[in-house]
């Protein structure tokens, strides 16, 4: 039996081009179980993938596809049967290894979550890895202490992915979210996931720069990285805290140590690709009771494999806002 993926091919001349081919098992890559891929998601880093961005894709040919949700086809692992719901995100599967752009994965039982009843595999991917991050990010910054009544916590990139989940998560549970971003046409969007607040990025960025400036949030979660991260430290009240988990607006900060020593400012790395399987499952679990999928919807937009090369440059453009989903069928 065969299925559609989107092959992804590095030609002799180094251009890098995908199209939609029909493939069978024996082209799939060793592992323990198969897995019928009903949706998939689309991030960055796929658009990464896809143009050859970032050194990800290390051989080709090669099926992109960093997360993608559905249900069991076959498995040598006693701990999935046929039929049964999974997701997968991380492990660095679509960049080494073949991913969810296709009408089916093979992969390792250890890379699996298997999805909680109260999930279906489409509201899988609307959250897929970038869900699963802020649900991270959430629970690192209030583990580290920042509470509800604290004061406002403010999510940069607000209107990604990433961004955009963590406004909503907060929101559920109290906090008072400040979103900013780049894109203000988005703003009421990310009012109706729960913002109390907007803060333009130019604005943001436009302040006088210091050592250490007005402690004005109990807590942060940032997607940029770059000076954007490196002001936002200068501004977070004693003894808060920043879960950063993106770098879109590079990989370098400048900052001094005064927030560390002088207010005692936590920086908290989220890393979502090799997180532990009981720290995933964990994760997933609290999303299906706590995400809000009916006020998310209109920030999801759905594609099929042949739009995804149009697509990678729309995202890595920052032209896309909320959560892509692949119909890879």
């Amino acid at each position: 039996m065969t299925f559609p993926a989107l092959v992804t091919e590095r030609r002799d001349d180094g251009s890098i081009v995908s199209q939609v081919e029909m493939l069978d098992d024996a082209r799939l890559p060793p592992g323990e179980v198969s897995v019928d891929v009903e949706w998939a998601g689309f991030n960055y880093k796929d658009g990464l993938c896809l143009t050859g961005g970032g050194g990800l894709v290390r051989t080709y040919p090669h099926v992109g596809g960093i997360d993608f949700a559905g249900t069991v086809r076959d498995s040598t692992d006693p701990r999935y049967v046929p039929g049964q719901a999974v997701v997968l995100t991380g492990w660095r599967v679509g960049e080494l290894h073949w991913g969810g752009f296709a009408g089916r994965a093979r992969v390792q039982a250890d890379w699996l979550v298997p999805l909680p009843l109260e999930m279906n595999t489409r509201q899988a991917m609307i959250l897929g890895t970038a869900g699963l991050t802020a649900m991270l990010a959430v629970n690192r910054l209030a583990h580290a202490g920042v509470a509800p009544d604290d004061g406002e916590v403010l999510v940069t990139g607000a209107a990604g992915g990433v961004g955009s989940m963590s406004v909503s998560l907060l929101s559920r549970l109290g906090y008072q979210v400040a979103a900013l971003s780049g894109r203000p046409q988005h703003g009421e969007k990310l009012v109706a996931l729960g913002a109390k607040s907007l803060v333009e990025r130019a604005e943001f960025l436009a302040q006088p720069d210091k050592p250490l400036e007005s402690a004005r949030w109990a807590g942060a979660i940032d997607s940029v990285g770059g000076v954007v991260l490196g002001k936002l430290l200068k501004q977070i009240r004693p003894g808060g805290a920043v879960a950063s988990l993106g770098n879109a607006g590079g990989i370098e900060i400048n900052t001094t140590v005064l927030p560390f020593i002088l207010r005692g400012v936590s920086l908290l790395g989220i890393d979502s690709v090799m997180q532990p399987y009981e720290a995933r499952l964990e994760a997933w679990d609290r999303l299906a009771s706590l995400f809000d999928f009916p006020a998310y919807d209109g920030m999801v937009e759905e594609v099929g494999l042949a739009d995804l090369p149009e697509a990678a440059g729309r995202i890595l453009r920052g032209e896309i806002s909320g959560r892509v989903l692949v119909r890879p069928r």
